[in-house]
């Protein structure tokens, strides 16, 4: 493959940005006529009450500007399916909730869009390759053609979410966790590199009006960046949105394993990059923040003298059902520190055993519950069962190091994104008006 064209457009209200990207590099090109497409946004998490949704959540601009492009190229049949992360197990409605929060009602009326949550919707079976298949949302293999919004965001296991690690969004709940497994030959990153094997004819267009640095959620850090990328290669808009956010495609591993499989360079020789150039917009964004040498310990908090206590380095097991939690406890551990705790440590994902140096190991989730179900040794076991955890078992883990959380704290996610608000005021360049439609 030669001369993959790729574009990077400076963002401008009311500018027809994303027509002006797409139609560049031709990102429609395979674009069949009476297409049904489906357009996939990146909506992490979707919350009842304000919490910063910049780098975080597909903006409602970009969303707008490309269903008004596809009604110019005469389509007529549009659907926007995103499955975001249920916060309470068989959570119902959330789907709708965020379509209607993010203006997403609107373009159904106006244009007859149809809005369909993957959580609403039946899967099917696909086989990706000899013994590993996956349950897919039926919507996007009932379709012609994907228009693939993902946002420009780094990512705390994988480095980099962009184009391909947004089709994690059409999994089911068994699948994405199935992506999360123990196995170091078939880890996240293999999995998601297979996740191109889904797509029918496609094209990305990379939301970059906001990014975000230690990604992909609400605690990440966002910058105003005011970019668009699109391409009908989902790999090379890709390669160059890591490269814009800083980092060499060939060491994010899932990337570089697409581009073997794709027969594709890392090496940008067969990019054909048109608009801004990627040294003029690429910004380092941190993938997550760092822990001390031996990996038991956020950096910070360890210059904050914590002692006592190790809260190993979460690895790409954890999925995304127990990984909210981890911030949480890392937040109250740090808030709460007094005094020296006495030998404990957290453990979490599917890999990790207790320390022999430990007096007590917290196990966090039903995953690593499970794997060390029938640990023998010297220390004291305590269970934070369920999938996700369970909150009461949690503040019951945390009242036996010394510190009192009402559970409700766990499952009040609305105060968590009330709290992560208080970043922003008085920064009027973290605009909500992105997410919303008029």
């Amino acid at each position: 493959m030669n001369d993959i064209n790729v574009a990077i457009f400076r963002f401008e209200k009311n500018a027809e940005t994303v027509k002006r990207a797409v139609q560049s590099v031709n990102a429609f090109k395979h674009l069949p006529s009476n297409a049904k497409v489906v357009i996939k946004p990146n909506i992490v998490v979707w919350l009842d009450s304000p919490y910063p949704k910049w780098g975080v959540v597909t903006t409602s601009t970009i969303m707008e500007e490309t269903v008004i492009l596809l009604k110019e190229y005469g389509v007529t049949d549009i659907s926007i399916v995103e499955g975001s992360l249920q916060m309470v197990p068989g959570e119902k409605q959330i789907g709708q909730k965020s379509f209607e929060g993010l203006g997403y009602t609107k373009l159904r009326d106006r244009y007859g869009v149809k809005l369909l949550d993957v959580w609403e919707r039946p899967f099917e079976k696909v086989a990706l390759e000899d013994g590993l298949s996956l349950n897919v949302n039926t919507d996007l293999m009932a379709s012609d053609f994907l228009v693939n919004l993902p946002v420009l965001k780094t990512h705390a296991q994988v480095k980099v979410s962009l184009g391909i690690k947004n089709l994690k969004g059409f999994l089911n709940v068994s699948s994405r966790k199935k992506c999360h497994n123990s196995d170091v030959n078939k880890d996240l990153d293999y999995m998601v590199s297979k996740l191109p094997g889904l797509l029918p004819p496609s094209a990305t267009i990379i939301d970059g009006i906001y990014t975000l640095e230690r990604g992909p959620s609400i605690d990440g850090k966002p910058k105003k960046s005011n970019l668009v990328i699109a391409s009908s290669n989902v790999l090379c808009a890709d390669m160059v949105g890591a490269r814009v956010l800083g980092h060499d495609p060939k060491d994010i591993p899932y990337l570089a394993q697409v581009a073997s499989d794709m027969g594709i360079s890392t090496d940008f020789s067969q990019i054909n990059v048109k608009g801004e150039k990627i040294d003029d917009v690429a910004s380092f964004h941190n993938y997550t923040f760092p822990f001390n040498e031996d990996n038991t310990l956020p950096l910070n908090m360890e210059k904050m003298g914590i002692k006592g206590i190790k809260f190993h380095k979460y690895d790409t097991t954890v999925c995304t059902y127990c990984s909210p939690l981890i911030g949480m406890l890392l937040t109250i551990i740090a808030m709460s520190y007094k005094a020296p705790f006495d030998d404990v440590e957290f453990l979490t994902g599917k890999r990790l055993r207790p320390s022999k140096g430990s007096k007590k190991s917290i196990l966090v989730g039903q995953c690593m519950c499970a794997l060390n179900k029938n640990h023998e040794g010297p220390q004291e076991i305590v269970k934070i069962k369920g999938c996700p955890p369970d909150p009461k078992s949690t503040a019951i883990a945390l009242k036996g190091i010394g510190i009192d959380v009402d559970p409700s704290f766990f499952t009040n996610f609305d105060m968590v994104g009330a709290f992560m608000m208080e970043r922003f005021k008085s920064k009027p360049e973290f605009d909500e008006s992105y997410y919303t439609i008029q």
